[in-house]
């Protein structure tokens, strides 16, 4: 009984600092990008690929490394990018140029997609039903509070010491993670003994993802990124249409079937493409437009993912009891609320008022994250957790990459090669009207995919398979 204890806890603890690691990294970096682009000289468009380039690494691989881990052990491709994440910490802070940076996000992405794949996953797995909402709203929490403190802590190194100091912290939060996963997670956890993996599938899926999220980005470039955009949809066509036909395929599309399972991960979806790039947007906005240093920026962001850290927890408890959907639907209601009202942002707005509507962007992802996540977690059968938590955590970062693609689409066509400085501010602010007029809308298409999905409580019961 005492094993089992403490194995949970280790568990939660190893999951929980995992949780934080990734979104500190993430939010601290987006206060760095006026810092980097100076020291490299980079324009606008290469700037906005330092932090895209990791999220579309991370999409294209999260998937095929939740299977693996399903098939092969859990912990081991937990360790795994562990140790490929932390070693990317440090080599990206010893970046000598940013096209070498671009590359390491790149390689650091397919660490994180290793780390997202398993993580809730062996939560899912090792906690109850009963206790499951508690453990995601923890779990959240962590993860609200790395980017609550990314900020911060970000902020305040690039002002004092330098960005490349982000990348140095992580390196030793890294370190800190490997040790508890390799002395107190004892065990592996694997519910699909005896499967194949499907490596035309995982192929197809990866081709496809790359190809989507390159092409959305720079649509507005070049022929050839449309004619990319057009082979990701035709190759993931073709992934969806060998899925249906593999006996032990790299996702069981017949999850899709079940629509709280399918509509959760579209609320996912839509909610992360939607609210992902708001932290990059205002970074850029308090240091270019407003003039502010990096660390004042960091306290002024701060407001929305502390929110994030607070009631995320209450959030994901309130969902073991009251059905998800109604809560995760209000969460979205206010995120569009709060889109919406930064559509009107200018260079005189009140700094009060930016951060009142980020309290609110902050209380509206609250509410939505944890109840979504024991929606999804809890409308499969237990061998299916590893492919569930990396679907999820797919459309988590499809949503992040597609969020930040279409920023960059918007900055390549309003910015047009130039760099981001206090001269071309009024270029910056036409880009972010228009991108929080899109995400907006985009959450008020959410609204409706969230409630649709139907009554979760009594889907927890009997599993999706």
């Amino acid at each position: 009984m005492d094993d089992a204890r403490n194995l949970k806890k280790y568990v939660l603890l190893a999951a929980t600092l995992a949780s934080f690691l990734t979104p500190f990294m993430g939010s601290a970096v987006n206060l760095a990008i006026p810092s980097i682009g100076r020291e490299f000289h980079l324009e606008a468009l290469m700037l906005n690929w330092i932090v895209t380039s990791y999220l579309v690494a991370s999409s294209v691989f999260l998937l095929p490394f939740g299977r693996v881990a399903d098939l092969y052990g859990r912990k081991k491709v937990f360790l795994a990018g562990i140790i490929t994440y932390t070693l990317l910490s440090l080599l990206s802070g010893l970046a000598t140029s940013g096209e070498m940076l671009i590359l390491l996000r790149i390689l650091h992405g397919i660490g994180g997609a290793m780390i997202f794949g398993t993580g809730v996953a062996i939560l899912t797995g090792v906690f109850p039903p009963q206790e499951r909402g508690k453990v995601l709203g923890i779990n959240v929490a962590a993860t609200y509070t790395g980017l609550s403190l990314g900020p911060v802590v970000g902020g305040f190194l690039t002002h004092q010491l330098g960005w490349r100091y982000i990348f140095f912290l992580n390196f030793l939060l890294g370190l800190t993670v490997l040790l508890v996963t390799l002395f107190k997670l004892k065990g592996e956890w694997r519910d699909a003994r005896g499967e194949k993996f499907d490596p035309a599938g995982a192929v197809l899926y990866s081709l496809s993802m790359a190809a989507l999220m390159s092409g959305i980005a720079a649509a507005n470039t070049t022929t050839l990124a449309r004619w990319v955009l057009v082979a990701g949809i035709v190759l993931l066509a073709l992934f969806i249409r060998k899925e249906l036909r593999y006996p032990f395929p790299l996702i069981n599309i017949n999850l899709f079937r079940n629509l709280v399972f399918a509509f959760s991960n579209l609320a996912a979806l839509i909610h992360y493409s939607a609210t992902f790039a708001v932290g990059f947007l205002l970074s850029l906005y308090l240091q270019v437009v407003r003039g502010l240093d990096a660390q004042t920026a960091g306290f002024i962001l701060l407001a929305q993912p502390v929110l994030m850290a607070i009631l995320s927890p209450l959030s994901g408890r309130l969902s073991d009891r009251v059905e998800p959907r109604l809560l995760a639907s209000l969460g979205m209601a206010l995120s569009f609320a709060g889109l919406t009202l930064f559509t009107l942002i200018n260079k005189t707005t009140p700094i009060w008022a930016v951060m009142v509507n980020l309290v609110l962007l902050g209380t509206g992802f609250a509410l939505f994250s944890s109840p979504n996540t024991n929606a999804v977690m809890g409308s499969v059968e237990k061998r299916y957790y590893g492919v569930a938590s990396a679907t999820l955590g797919t459309m988590r970062l499809v949503g992040q990459a597609l969020s930040m693609a279409l920023v960059t689409l918007f900055f390549g066509f309003y910015m047009k090669g130039k760099a981001v400085t206090s001269a071309t501010s009024p270029l910056l602010l036409k880009s972010m009207h228009v991108s929080f007029l899109l995400f907006a809308v985009l959450c008020a298409c959410g609204v409706f995919f969230s409630l649709a999905r139907g009554e979760v409580r009594g889907k927890q019961e009997h599993p999706a398979r």
